[in-house]
């Protein structure tokens, strides 16, 4: 099945959204935020992924991305299946996790209706990207991933939230990933 929103050139850059399924907030944990950081420096290390900006929520990541090489889509691929065979494993096997029940039934039901899938689904199927075509675009949605902590009542500050790029580009403090600064910030306090 085609999408509408697919990386058609590996030259520029994209902002990419994804999603649990269903919206899970899954990333309350601290514990399976740090798969997901571990496998974007994987990503970074090994498959050529270049990180402009990042905000992982409760329920999803945006990305602001580019390749060294490899094609986004395959990158993009392979950061998704990985994260969640972990992410499921550790789930499985968290005894602290009071939800673990309900979200591996989730993960199962969504793979069940979605032929793509074995026996489980983690990730919304898309990645929606978006080709930052213009400096206009970038920087709108750059201001869009740092401030969606802001917007969603978490910290009143961008540079507050932890899993977020704002930190580095609004106070140089480097973040949880190593990124690639699009253009200095001024910090506007």
């Amino acid at each position: 099945m085609s999408r509408k929103y697919k990386f058609t050139n590996n030259e520029e850059l994209y902002f990419v959204s994804f999603s649990v399924i269903n919206w899970i907030d899954l990333f309350i944990r601290n514990e399976y935020k740090e798969v997901l950081i571990k496998s974007i420096e994987y990503c970074q290390q090994h498959k050529d992924l270049d990180v402009y900006a990042y905000c992982i929520m409760t329920s999803h990541v945006h990305l602001i991305i580019g390749s060294r090489g490899n094609l986004m889509a395959n990158i993009m691929r392979d950061l998704k299946r990985h994260t969640s065979e972990e992410l499921k494993k550790i789930i499985q096997n968290n005894a602290r996790e009071s939800r673990r029940e309900w979200i591996l039934q989730m993960m199962l039901d969504a793979g069940k209706q979605n032929s793509n899938n074995r026996n489980f689904q983690l990730w919304q199927q898309d990645n929606h990207p978006i080709e930052l075509s213009t400096e206009k675009m970038m920087h709108q949605k750059l201001d869009y991933l740092h401030d969606n902590p802001v917007e969603a009542g978490f910290v009143e500050k961008a540079e507050d939230w932890l899993y977020s790029s704002a930190r580095q580009y609004y106070t140089g403090q480097k973040g949880f990933l190593d990124i690639i600064q699009i253009e200095p910030m001024l910090n506007t306090v």
